[in-house]
């Protein structure tokens, strides 16, 4: 009975061993006699006792490995140092546990060896300004490259770049010298903007000024002119009224029936009221039987 027992925990062992699941994301390798055999996917496996063996785990995810600033020269002759790092997944696992002994140290040698040809191609300037080309560059030929290991480069990233100290103070002056050139350039064109605007604030009041004095002048000569055709209407009206006095006095002396010296008489008061409340002197001609013939003259022309 103990060694039934004893035979009986062993075939379990010996049955659970050989009993597999692989998770989701991974893959295993199996080699029968030390040989490659298959892989097993995702789900429920078995392999035969003292033959199979699972000679490694896959992880199909996708993996990130940053590695360690590398020394570059760049077309101008500036050394600099520049980290990478790289997303790759495993797409063959059968490739990538014979392919290649190291995968992660060999694609970090890779990844030297084209970003000194890459950089090798380009000015300081071009390097600090061209990332993105430089990513598509390194991902394109690292992935050609590591397709034999089966495995699928799917970006690089640049994640540092670091010139030189003296290059680093060089452009420190340099952006420092072009904020303080932009910044006069703001200043003189907020300086600009102030003057035009007090300029056009000057030209617009002085615009205002003149429109009102104009319409001051406007409205003073309208009201000059409607006085002066207001005393020239009362003028005129008094003039009417004086002329149609005189001739309903003439009249009236006429349907009176007076005789030459009462018209004589009249003409003198003409003359006395003409220089009544004036100082001015009236000079009579001594030739006073020529003034009366003058009137009776007149008297003749009404009479007509």
């Amino acid at each position: 009975m103990p060694l039934l027992i004893v035979v009986v925990v062993l075939a379990l062992i010996l049955v659970s061993t050989c009993v597999k699941i692989v998770p989701q994301a991974h893959a295993y390798v199996i080699e029968r006699l030390g040989g490659y055999k298959c892989t097993w996917s995702v789900g429920l496996h078995f392999k035969v006792p003292f033959l199979d063996m699972v000679a490694r785990k896959v992880n199909l995810k996708e993996q990130v490995v940053d590695f360690a600033p590398q020394p570059v020269i760049t077309k101008d002759n500036v050394t600099m140092r520049i980290d990478t790092v790289v997303f790759f997944q495993i797409t063959d696992p059968k490739l990538f546990c014979y392919g290649v002994e190291s995968p992660i140290m060999a694609i970090e040698n890779l990844t030297a060896t084209t970003l000194r040809n890459i950089i090798g191609d380009l000015e300081l300037d071009e390097t600090l300004t061209s990332r993105e080309i430089i990513n598509a560059k390194m991902r394109q030929s690292l992935d050609e490259a590591t397709d034999p290991w089966g495995i699928k480069v799917n970006r690089v990233e640049l994640k540092n770049i670091i010139p030189p100290t003296a290059i680093q103070d060089a452009m420190e002056k340099q952006m420092k010298a072009e904020r303080e050139r932009r910044e006069a350039i703001l200043i003189a064109e907020g300086e600009k903007k102030s003057a035009i605007l007090r300029a056009e604030g000057k030209k617009e009041s002085a615009v205002l000024e003149a429109e009102a004095e104009k319409q001051a002048a406007i409205l003073k000569a309208d009201a000059e002119k409607q006085k002066r055709i207001l005393e020239a209407e009362g003028e005129a009206q008094a003039i009417l009224k004086v002329q149609n006095a005189t001739a309903e006095g003439i009249k009236l002396i006429k349907e009176a029936g007076a005789d030459q010296s009462v018209l004589t008489l009249k003409s003198l008061e003409a003359f006395a009221a003409a220089a009544d409340g004036q100082a001015t002197k009236i000079i009579i001609p001594s030739d006073i039987q020529g003034l009366a013939g003058s009137v009776k003259a007149i008297t003749e022309v009404i009479k007509d």
